[in-house]
């Protein structure tokens, strides 16, 4: 069974055929430019290819809610060309085939849910930090939605006491992506998160957001698993020192044997930055099923 997933990034658009197995056949990718430029060759390249079905995992925010008139559409984005653009109604009349829809982190939460990680948790957040923080959230066997989709990359934080940094969200003066994803990162310290060094003060602070932000999602969600992964997550001297603020941020008020054993509680992702596409392929059966 063929089955084709599309990772739709503000920058760039991921293609891939793959089967029902999570096994990735082919990939290439495409620069994300307006919608009249970029769907027509997303189109060309499925046509060629006879997939059954296709998964999108998309970047937003968007419409996932089936019973809305505007299920599927790309909804108040950055991106001023791709506001209310009606990307799966798109795909579908030009493939003539099922199309599944979530958003891009949600596609990683289940890419890692199903194939990787989290497999076989009840409950898992997969969390994403680069360009922006987004989350996903796997709960009970299903995607989490509601209103929308989760949005949790923009929860409000408390400030560390010695930090005056003004944020780079022009939504939010101190949310989590405004004070820890890689913009902010840069424009803190005026280089990007892989050009500082390892022991850089930088990552004492990283920490201390992006645990408060965890320690929220976990008395909140509670989930069996968290998985962090994005770009700056790739400096992997971040890992130890999350685990310990979270501790220090829980202050002991869990009890659970998970939050003892925190190296195997909070983890990297686990499929080689596979695990959008991955994702893409199981929305796409999904829908198929």
């Amino acid at each position: 069974m063929l089955l084709g997933a599309l990772e739709a990034g503000g920058t760039k658009m991921v293609l891939a055929v793959g089967n029902e197995n999570g096994e990735i056949l082919e990939q290439i990718s495409i620069p994300t430019e307006t919608p009249d430029i970029t769907l027509p060759k997303i189109i060309d390249y499925f046509k060629e290819k006879k997939i059954e079905a296709l998964g999108i995992g998309c970047f937003g925010p968007i419409d996932p809610d089936k019973t809305s008139k505007t299920y599927g559409y790309i909804t108040s984005t950055p991106k001023l060309a791709w506001i209310d653009c009606n990307i799966v109604g798109i795909m579908k009349e030009g493939l003539g085939i099922p199309v599944g829809f979530d958003t891009d982190v949600n596609g990683s939460a289940l890419g890692e849910a199903t194939w990787g990680s989290t497999r076989g948790l009840g409950t898992s957040i997969y969390v994403t930090i680069g360009t922006g923080v987004g989350v996903g959230v796997y709960q009970n066997g299903g995607l989490l939605h509601g209103m929308l989709h989760p949005e949790a990359g923009h929860v409000p934080l408390g400030r560390h006491p010695e930090d005056s940094f003004e944020g780079v969200c022009p939504y939010h003066p101190n949310c989590l992506e405004g004070l820890a994803s890689g913009p902010s990162i840069e424009k803190r310290w005026g280089k990007k998160a892989y050009e500082l060094e390892p022991s850089h003060k930088a990552w004492e602070l990283e920490a201390y957001y992006i645990a408060q932000a965890l320690v929220g999602y976990i008395l909140l969600l509670s989930p069996h698993r968290i998985v962090l992964g994005g770009g700056v997550m790739h400096q992997t001297q971040l890992f130890p020192l999350i685990r310990e603020q979270v501790k220090v941020q829980l202050n002991g008020y869990l009890k659970t044997a998970l939050l003892d054993d925190m190296d195997n509680y909070i983890v990297p992702a686990a499929l080689k930055d596979d695990q959008g596409i991955m994702g893409c392929i199981k929305l796409a059966l999904l829908e198929l099923e």
